[in-house]
């Protein structure tokens, strides 16, 4: 039975959560079909099948552009019907948490967000999911044919597993109801790299004294091609804009590396970056509670340690 994918994209370009979606669902077993909606670059498209696609369907209808919840529900629960798929993989973020949910509703399918494993298929479907801001993990037995999984950015491995497939175009029929809610506005964060995206995040809190320092910092994210973000009080005070803003109630990122400074490590702030593979903490408190959940930690003054760490990083290069 086909493994559906939907896959996302910014600016023609596929996400990278998007080809972990691609790699888990190859791993449970495929075959994969994934499916893109609105302007994709042919060739990122074709690439999908060196992760594990074997057959990639596009809508290119230029309604789809929009990134309207409804009609992105509506043609993917039709494309589920049309490839006989009784799973969805599809990636958490903005728009993908909430066109799962409406897919299922359509559907009948069993929802869960939040996977971070693959399914044990040993008796029944059981999924192991990120539950309290990822401080636990809960295992759900999935009960209906089909089913709808959302994935957790970094759950799965990207691997090159094969070789380029042809893209298969998909029309669809959009109705006047798929679009009784329009996009009016957005507006975008902006940056050589943005935060939900990133591979290394540069995060500073009020440690660094002030937005007048935030060079040393910018400074370090460019030379390891990271994001930059902030603690939740940075932003409050307008040191830095709220888009940049790491936490529970801010942007969650899931990096390979996140590197806080001057930031003392409030649950709130951990609730956002928890999910980082490798967390360096930079603060001169030796008892700031962000070293407990550190990988790395240097106790010392930000003022100091960055510019010698920017400095060996070039060096390195």
């Amino acid at each position: 039975m086909p493994i559906l994918v939907f896959v996302e994209s910014a600016e023609g370009s596929i996400k990278k959560t998007s080809l972990e979606a691609v790699a888990y669902a190859h791993a449970m077993g495929g075959p994969v079909t994934a499916i893109a909606l609105g302007d994709v670059d042919k060739a990122a498209l074709e690439a999908l099948g060196t992760y594990g696609a074997s057959k990639v369907l596009h809508a290119a209808d230029p309604k789809l552009n929009k990134g309207v919840v409804q009609v992105f529900a509506s043609v993917l629960a039709k494309a589920m019907q049309d490839e006989q798929a009784d799973i969805l993989v599809i990636a958490n973020s903005s728009l993908g948490t909430p066109v799962a949910a409406r897919v299922a509703v359509k559907v009948g399918a069993s929802l869960i967000s939040n996977v971070t494993a693959l399914p044990d298929s040993s008796a029944g479907f059981i999924v192991k999911r990120s539950i309290y801001s990822g401080k636990a993990f809960a295992y759900v037995a999935l009960k209906n044919q089909k089913k709808v999984l959302a994935l957790k950015k970094n759950a799965a491995a990207i691997k090159e597993v094969g070789s380029t497939v042809q893209v298969t175009p998909y029309p669809v029929s959009l109705s006047d109801a798929d679009f009784a809610v329009t996009i009016t506005s957005s507006e975008k964060a902006t940056g050589e790299v943005l935060l939900p995206e990133a591979n290394i995040v540069v995060s500073g809190g009020r440690g660094m004294k002030g937005p007048e320092h935030w060079a040393m910092l910018e400074e370090l994210a460019k030379t390891l091609h990271a994001a930059t973000g902030c603690s939740k009080p940075v932003s409050d005070m307008g040191w830095r804009p709220h888009h940049e803003h790491v936490g529970q109630t801010g942007v969650k990122v899931a990096p390979q590396l996140y590197i806080a400074v001057g930031i003392s490590g409030a649950i709130q702030h951990l609730a956002g970056v928890n999910s980082s593979k490798y967390i360096v903490v930079i603060n001169k408190d030796a008892d700031a509670p962000f070293f407990k959940a550190a990988d790395y930690g240097i106790v010392g003054d930000a003022f100091d340690v960055l510019p010698k760490l920017t400095e060996a990083l070039k060096n390195a290069k």
